[in-house]
């Protein structure tokens, strides 16, 4: 696979966190401005959500690896996969983006550029489903990745769908998207203070499904080669 220049794959982080936070935040204006059926305009924010996430995932993955989320970076640096000072940057170029992505979904639909949300998501249920979603869309990036990597698109798309709806939190997974819907007072926004502990929990569960990871779906061993304690023949 070509590795494109450090630039070139912080402007693909970028751009994705920013197309990413703007799907999520233009949907879920969009879907509360068509209805009040609070059901129905999460339907539409997941639905957009899921969509966008294949789109992005399939044209900017061959760029960056297509990461958009600072948990994400984090994981493949600890597994060597991106070098420290790379994950650093692409942690910053992520939530640069989300926050333009947020400011742009303002733009559109013609609302103050820079809000701060008031909606509460706080407590030990919220930060379970945060940890919850957040195991679950790393284990799915790493199993995906190790078995059928073609399919890793449709399987974040596909995960993140489902966990809008099993999870409490309505699956944030990501701290660069919560930064971002921290700064809108729209249907998908986040109070500043309630950060922390998603954010916590974000990478509390990205870690443990990471070292799940790495135990279940290791290199099985090849049943016909001698074990430590037996000798060569």
């Amino acid at each position: 696979m070509t590795l494109f220049p450090l630039s070139r794959r912080l402007a693909s982080e970028a751009l994705g966190a920013a197309l990413l936070v703007a799907t999520v935040v233009g949907s879920g204006i969009m879907a509360d401005r068509l209805t009040t059926d609070t059901a129905l305009a999460l339907l539409a924010n997941t639905l957009a959500t899921g969509a966008i996430l294949v789109v992005l995932i399939t044209v900017l993955g061959p760029v960056s690896g297509a990461h958009f989320n600072p948990v994400v970076s984090l994981v493949f640096a600890l597994r060597r996969g991106l070098t420290a000072m790379s994950a650093l940057t692409y942690i910053v170029a992520q939530i640069l983006g989300g926050i333009v992505g947020t400011i742009l979904a303002h733009a559109m639909f013609e609302l103050p550029l820079l809000q701060t949300s008031t909606t509460i998501r706080a407590g030990g249920a919220e930060w379970l489903a945060e940890i919850t979603a957040t195991f679950g869309l790393i284990f799915v990036i790493l199993a995906g990745l190790r078995f059928r990597s073609e399919t890793v698109p449709w399987l974040v798309g596909l995960y993140i769908t489902a966990a809008y709806w099993f999870t409490a939190s309505t699956s944030f997974a990501n701290p660069a998207v919560a930064i971002a819907r921290s700064l809108t007072n729209t249907f998908s926004g986040i109070r500043p203070v309630d950060l922390p502990g998603f954010i916590v929990a974000e990478v509390l569960g990205a870690l443990l499904a990471s070292m799940l990871a790495s135990w279940l779906l290791m290199e099985a061993r090849n049943p016909q080669t001698p074990t430590e304690t037996e000798s060569a023949p």
